[in-house]
């Protein structure tokens, strides 16, 4: 998609530094029907992000990101840091400066065509949407789901975005060539709450509706309860109404996981909770101070409370990829159990002996993200 007569010069101040740097940038745009936001269009180098990773008998995984920055502008968005890169900052920047690949489709075709290329299953919306509001302009998700599906390479996605159901005719057409695995990050069900920290999203019922629509297009869906969110989330009533929505839906599985809060998301998180909840930032100063999971006993008391809940609703059986956040991970040595925990088997599990910080056994989230935070790289969408 073009837009003509609305670029903004790189020379100009609403050109940001850091972009103006890059030798791939065609331009910078603004449009009406995206009031605050800035696209910035550039010529992507590769569409293919190798993640190393250690233990398994395939140790890396891949991933596609058409775009950087999220207009979804979730507070909690793990993936907030990487604007950093370019000058951009991790909060307003990475709501509104928005990074458009817009000739990822036709890079990517050229790297499945190479013979080094092993078909590894690849990941979309790990990173940041590819179904956010900009891909309904761009549309570069069919060219990327046909040269998957065209090379023989099998691919999952996770999204917020119920633009996912604009693709679904082709999503069926790919999976009768290579294995789809699709997933909806719907992880609050309150209405007020979810417009807050998630501003930019489509609604808890039309993310849910699009659950069923995969559904009745005769493919699997997980739903990703992701993240739960302390003192907000974590009520017996709120997690029980999520999993019965969800499997009412006609979710296949559901994987959960609590709030983890890095350096740059956490300062972010903290104003909008400061804004909105401020009786509860001595809680989260006292569970977060040490770091960006939390503690230990809080996860363990959140598996007593959801995993019997699972289990009712009849939602086991969620698999994730621990390198890319992909939906499946049977190659990958990291598999959810049965009822949507994260698990390590294998060569990873024997990473569990060794024994961490303050002598608290860490749990599979913690081992594999700490692994892949040097890279700048997260497990999960959050």
């Amino acid at each position: 998609m073009r837009w003509s007569g609305q670029e903004l010069s790189v020379d100009e101040p609403s050109a940001l530094p850091g972009l103006a740097r890059l030798n791939n940038l065609v331009r910078s745009v603004r449009t009406p029907d995206f009031a605050g936001i800035t696209f910035h269009e550039v010529l992507a180098k590769s569409a293919l992000n190798r993640i190393p990773g250690g233990g398994g008998p395939m140790p890396f995984g891949w991933t596609i990101n058409p775009y950087r920055g999220c207009s979804h502008a979730c507070v909690y968005c793990f993936a907030r840091p990487t604007h950093t890169y370019l000058d951009l900052d991790s909060g307003k920047d990475f709501d509104n400066e928005i990074i458009v690949k817009v000739n990822v489709a036709d890079v990517l075709r050229k790297e499945l065509a190479k013979p080094s290329w092993g078909h590894h299953p690849v990941a979309l919306g790990t990173n940041t949407d590819p179904y956010q509001r900009a891909e309904g302009r761009y549309g570069l998700m069919p060219g990327i789901i046909d040269a998957l599906a065209e090379s023989g390479t099998p691919f999952s996605i996770l999204t917020k975005g119920s633009l996912l159901r604009r693709d679904l005719d082709r999503l069926v057409e790919a999976n009768k060539r290579v294995p789809v695995d699709l997933a909806m990050s719907i992880a609050v069900y309150d209405d007020d709450l979810q417009q807050s920290v998630e501003p930019g999203t489509p609604t808890t019922k039309a993310r849910l509706a699009t659950v069923t629509a995969v559904r009745e297009h005769g493919l699997d869906c997980s739903v990703f309860l992701m993240p739960i969110i302390p003192y907000l989330t974590d009520t017996r009533a709120h997690l029980d109404e999520a999993l019965r929505q969800a499997k009412e839906a006609g979710a296949t599985s559901v994987l959960y996981s609590a709030l983890h809060l890095k350096p740059g998301v956490k300062e972010w998180f903290y104003l909008w909770l400061g804004r909105e909840h401020p009786e509860l930032l001595p809680q989260y100063r006292r569970m977060y101070g040490r770091g960006t999971y939390a503690p230990q006993e809080y996860r363990r008391w959140l598996a007593g409370r959801i995993k019997p809940l699972i289990r009712a609703h009849g939602l086991e059986r969620g698999r994730e990829d621990p390198l890319t956040g992909g939906v499946r991970s049977s190659a990958l040595g990291m598999l959810r159990d049965d009822e949507g925990e994260r698990q390590l088997v294998g060569s990873a599990a024997r990473a569990v002996s060794s024994t961490p910080p303050h002598g608290e056994a860490p749990d599979a989230a913690s081992i594999v993200s700490a692994s892949l935070t040097g890279l700048g790289v997260q497990p999960t969408l959050f």
